[in-house]
């Protein structure tokens, strides 16, 4: 008798070994956490519930129920989404992560060093060319004041 109950207990880990249900439980940490905080909240609202008043009354009139309630379906839904949505992958940011500092390295380069910005200006605009501005006109002659020294 016993060994057939051994054999039932090890059949119905295995199952459960083999559930991908059981298995995102066991592997995900805040998926734990909202059922968790469901079944509290969900506790929590029963007790509150079962206090003696009405159900309808209880549901219509108390404010630390209907809080506990929705906190409850808060944390039921954020469970039922990641369990739909399998396991988060970490992300490896490290290619985005290079090219972020490579790019913000040369802006910081560009805008400290004079000689370098002249030389990247130079490689896509070509090399200024100098030359000295003679002007071709003649200034106006300043307009000569009447009646002040008379």
């Amino acid at each position: 008798m016993a060994s057939k109950r051994t054999a039932k207990v090890g059949d119905a880990a295995l199952a459960a070994r083999s559930n991908p249900y059981v298995q995102r439980i066991i592997e995900d940490a805040e998926l734990r956490e909202n059922l968790r905080e469901a079944y509290e909240r969900s506790r929590s609202a029963y007790g509150r519930l079962s206090n003696g008043k009405g159900p309808t009354r209880a549901l219509m009139e108390d404010k630390k129920l209907q809080k506990e309630l929705r906190s409850a379906a808060a944390a039921i839904g954020a469970a039922s989404i990641a369990l739909r949505e399998g396991p988060r992958r970490k992300k490896r940011g490290g290619m985005g992560r290079k090219l972020m500092l490579l790019a913000v390295g040369a802006g910081l380069a560009l805008a400290l060093s004079e000689g370098l910005r002249k030389k990247v200006l130079d490689a896509m605009f070509g090399a200024e060319e100098e030359f000295d501005y003679t002007s071709t006109t003649t200034p106006a002659p300043a307009p000569e004041t009447s009646g002040a020294a008379a």
